[in-house]
């Protein structure tokens, strides 16, 4: 059994889904207003040190997915990448 890249590729049923520039915008609309919110309710200080981390979390996660909408939408200045 081998067990190079191309084999597992082989073994990997891939389902390609497109989304319209349409979809992308609302997305991208949804993780900025959900960011938004959880950067408000981070600064509320009104939290638990547990909840404060789940906020801090879940903004930087969403942060990181605007990032990546932008990107797909060609949003992103010249040689600005979605992982940095």
């Amino acid at each position: 059994m081998s067990n190079s890249i191309e084999d597992d590729k082989m073994r990997v049923r891939r389902v390609v889904k497109t989304k319209s520039r349409h979809e992308v915008e609302r997305m991208l609309v949804e993780a900025k207003t959900r960011a938004a919110a959880w950067k408000a309710h981070y600064h509320s200080g009104k939290m638990s040190v547990r909840e404060n981390a789940e906020a801090l979390r879940n903004y930087t996660a969403l942060r990181g997915v605007v990032k990546s909408l932008r990107w797909v939408l060609g949003e992103l200045d010249e040689g600005e990448s979605p992982l940095d």
